[in-house]
């Protein structure tokens, strides 16, 4: 396939249900403002209002519009019929439509690597907000319902963390990651190469690949955009999960090294929290004769 015969889409969807946080949706907004501009299709999923109800249904909040959500991505995905999606989230559960519908592109050997600080492998058990589970319904694991919306499920051998916070892991997490054989780089291997990825890459003969860049992974102290980060917050997250390690420089050599070993069909921004323009938007609104 050449480059001309290739078709790229970009996904938008501003999803905020699956982490429970009204402010997902100006961070996708804005990661598809900044992207540079080049032609490619863009394909919008409707997202429903935020609502402050997150009671569990079947123990996840928000259940029955995220899987409306999820099903639309995967229509529109199914009609576009593209070589390649970039997703703009939103939320990380964004990612489950377009890697399900990569993998069978790709006949089931897509390799997923996960740039994340934390490993989305939790079951409704464990958490109630549908974003940590999404690697895991990808995989066949996570939710049940979710799951069974991916016909074909991720090879676990195919998959891959970058710097995930090993630190920060619950007994479930380090539970199926040791059972599947998942392979990680640490914030500390990656500092200065990305040896351990392209290593990986090489080992399972991995041809085209999905990048999932959750920008938690980040250092809070050098990239101010992430939940970490937030000024004055009502709930102390770092006592609950660790806060990425990377910086954004790290990020793109480790993105542009493997996009020289192996074709990069998916790429995935989620979970920009941009506060500053958060809260001047607010601001905004009670401003006299803007609003």
């Amino acid at each position: 396939m050449t480059t001309s015969d290739t078709k790229t889409v970009r996904l938008l969807m501003p999803q905020w249900q699956g982490g429970n946080n009204a402010n997902y949706p100006l961070g996708a907004e804005l990661l598809a403002f900044l992207a540079p501009e080049n032609g490619q299709e863009v394909l919008r999923v409707d997202v429903e209002p935020f609502d402050a109800d997150d009671t569990p249904e079947e123990g996840i909040a928000h259940r029955s519009g995220l899987l409306k959500q999820l099903r639309q991505a995967r229509a529109l995905l199914a009609e576009a019929q593209p070589d390649k999606v970039v997703v703009f989230g939103g939320d990380c559960l964004v990612e489950q439509a377009p890697f399900s519908y990569l993998n069978e592109r790709y006949n089931g050997k897509l390799g997923v690597l996960w740039i994340d600080a934390h490993p989305d492998i939790k079951t409704p058990e464990e958490w109630a907000n549908a974003h940590t589970m999404v690697l895991g319904n990808l995989m066949g694991e996570g939710d049940a319902e979710f799951a069974t919306e991916v016909p074909q499920k991720v090879q676990p051998n195919r998959v891959m963390y970058g710097g995930l916070r090993e630190v920060g892991l619950t007994e479930q997490e380090n539970e199926v990651i040791k059972r599947l054989g998942i392979r990680v780089a640490s914030p500390e291997a990656l500092a200065v190469d990305s040896a351990a990825i392209l290593a990986w890459i090489e080992e399972e003969g991995i041809e085209q690949i999905a990048i999932h860049l959750d920008v938690d992974v980040l250092d809070p102290a050098s990239f101010r955009s992430v939940l970490f980060a937030e000024p004055d917050p009502e709930i102390d997250w770092l006592e609950m999960y660790p806060a990425g390690k990377m910086t954004l420089a790290q990020v793109v050599r480790v993105m542009n090294d493997v996009a020289s070993h192996c074709e990069v069909v998916g790429l995935g921004v989620c979970e920009h929290l941009p506060w500053d323009m958060i809260h001047l938007k607010q601001a905004l609104a009670a401003f006299p004769v803007i609003s």
